[in-house]
């Protein structure tokens, strides 16, 4: 895996949608491939730009006028099993309930959305059920973050993300399911920086 830190113009990130566009520009020769990076918003100066970091399988290789690689290095995950992380994550919460307006599938039946889970004891929750036979949390403080809101212009359509902010310590139980979640990411919302989890040794 390769950790980067990337520098988008705000001509381009000031929709959150079109970020995710611009850093695939970064792998090219790749149309048709499935995404297999994760990234987090870190800074966002209006106006100015937005710093972000990425956690990719490949290595970025381009750099056009609007995004730019300012730092890369490889990141491979070595671990043990009881060993201690601090570890922060960027979560879109979420549980699926029926369509309020009985919209159906194609197979007829009611379609599944997604509703934000608002308080603190449900987020840890959720949080906990992804982590579950894999690793255990041992601190956990949770930030209450700002709406996102994107738009989608070849659709015409708009959305809300109610992400939070996940800082805590973790133990490592089973090392190899682990270091395949934290490739994968975790929740939803991945292309709307979502889902990366960056570690740091205590």
């Amino acid at each position: 895996m390769y950790l980067s830190k990337v520098f988008i113009s705000w001509q381009k990130a000031r929709n959150p949608y079109v970020i995710h566009r611009e850093l695939w520009e970064l792998f090219p020769n790749r149309p048709d491939s499935n995404r297999d990076f994760l990234f987090r918003v870190e800074k966002q100066q209006k106006g100015f730009g937005t710093d972000i970091l990425m956690q990719s399988m490949q290595k970025p290789t381009r750099t056009d006028t609007t995004c730019h690689i300012n730092a890369n290095r490889e990141y491979n995950l070595s671990l043990k099993k009881g060993q201690r992380l601090r570890f922060r994550l960027r979560a879109n919460t979420t549980k699926k309930i029926n369509d309020q307006k009985g919209r159906t599938d194609k197979k007829g039946e009611i379609k599944k959305c997604r509703v934000p889970l608002i308080r603190e004891e449900e987020q840890k929750d959720w949080l906990e059920r992804k982590l579950a036979n894999i690793c255990s949390l041992d601190a956990l403080i949770i930030h209450r973050e700002v709406p996102l809101y994107f738009r989608k212009h070849k659709e015409q359509s708009s959305g809300k993300i109610l992400a939070v902010l996940f800082d805590g310590i973790l133990e490592v139980e089973y090392p190899g399911a682990f270091v395949d979640m934290v490739k994968l990411g975790i929740g939803p919302a991945k292309a709307f920086g979502c889902g990366l989890m960056s570690l740091a040794r205590i």
